[in-house]
C-alpha cells in the first residue's frame, strides 16, 4: 500500500500540472503514455514492439491520435486517417506471408485492435483536454476515481453477490453500484466548483452512465490480462502495474464523454 500511495503522489505531480498547461507538453505526454500501453499490449500476446510488425503498429497508432487541432498534418500528406490504416493492413498481412506464418492473421487482429483499443481512448482524451475544455478531464478522473473508492470500500463493507467471478473474482455488484453512486455524488458536488455546463438530471443521468462504462473498461482489461495469464500489463508504475492497469477505465470513459458531449 505505501508502494502504491508513494507512486500515485509521485505520477500525480508530474501529470496534473500537463493536463492542466495542455499545449505540446500535453499532446507528447499522450502519445508517450499511449505507445507504453501499445507497448504492454503487444508484449502480452507475446510481440515485440521493437520489429517490423511492432512499428507499424506504432506509427499507426501516432497517426491515429493526431488530434483534430492538428489534422492539416494529414492533409498536407494527401491521405485520410482511414485510408493510412487500411494501407498498413495490406502491410500486416503482406508480412504474414513474408514470415511464413510466424506473424499470423490472428496476431494482425490483436495488432489492429490494440491500436484502436487504446488510440481512441487517448485521442479524446486529447480532444477533450483541448476542445472541451480542463474541466472535463478533471470530472473523467474525479468520476472514475469516485467510482473505483466506493466500489472497493462498500463493495468490502457489505458486498456479498460476486458481479463477475470469471474475469474478476473480488469485484461484487454492491461494490459496483455503489461505485456507480459515489460518482454520482461527486459529479453532483463538482457543479458547485466548476461550469460543466450541464442541468443537474443531465449531470446524474451522464455520470451514471460514465461510471458503469468505466467499471466495463476495467473489466475488459481484466479479461484481456486473465486470457493471456499475466497479472499486470506491465511494471512501470510500482504497486500499481502498467499503464494499461490506470487508464483502462479512461479508455472507456474519455471517448463515450466526448460523444455525450
Amino acid at each position: 500500500m505505501k508502494q502504491r500511495i508513494i507512486t500515485a503522489v509521485v505520477a500525480a505531480a508530474v501529470f496534473l500540472p500537463i493536463i492542466m498547461y495542455g499545449k505540446s507538453p500535453f499532446i507528447l505526454l499522450m502519445y508517450l503514455i499511449a505507445s507504453v500501453s501499445l507497448y504492454e499490449a503487444l508484449k502480452m500476446r507475446g510481440l515485440k514492439v521493437y520489429s517490423i510488425p511492432g512499428l507499424i503498429a506504432l506509427a499507426v497508432l501516432w497517426v491515429f491520435l493526431i488530434p483534430e487541432l492538428y489534422i492539416g498534418i494529414i492533409h498536407y500528406i494527401g491521405y485520410t486517417k482511414i485510408e493510412l490504416s487500411f494501407f498498413a493492413v495490406l502491410i500486416f498481412l503482406t508480412y504474414t506471408v513474408i514470415t511464413k506464418n510466424r506473424f499470423t492473421y490472428d496476431d494482425v487482429a490483436f495488432s489492429l485492435l490494440s491500436i484502436l483499443y487504446i488510440g481512441i481512448g487517448f485521442h479524446y482524451f486529447m480532444e477533450i483536454r483541448l476542445g472541451e475544455g480542463v474541466q472535463f478531464v478533471f470530472y473523467a478522473l474525479f468520476i472514475i476515481w469516485a467510482t473505483d473508492s466506493g466500489a472497493y470500500f462498500i463493495g468490502k463493507a457489505i458486498g456479498k453477490k460476486k458481479l463477475w467471478p470469471d474475469i474478476s473474482p473480488n469485484k461484487t455488484v454492491e461494490g459496483f453500484l455503489g461505485g456507480v453512486l459515489c460518482a454520482v455524488i461527486v459529479g453532483v458536488v463538482m457543479t458547485f466548483f466548476t461550469d460543466l455546463d450541464m442541468s443537474i438530471p443531465k449531470l446524474i443521468v451522464v455520470t451514471a452512465i460514465l461510471s458503469i462504462f468505466g467499471q466495463m473498461g476495467d473489466l475488459v482489461e481484466s479479461a484481456l490480462k486473465r486470457h493471456y495469464k499475466v497479472k499486470d500489463s506491465g511494471h512501470i508504475l510500482p504497486g500499481h502495474g502498467g499503464m494499461l492497469d490506470r487508464f483502462d477505465s479512461l479508455l472507456f470513459v474519455l471517448p463515450l464523454l466526448y460523444f455525450l458531449l
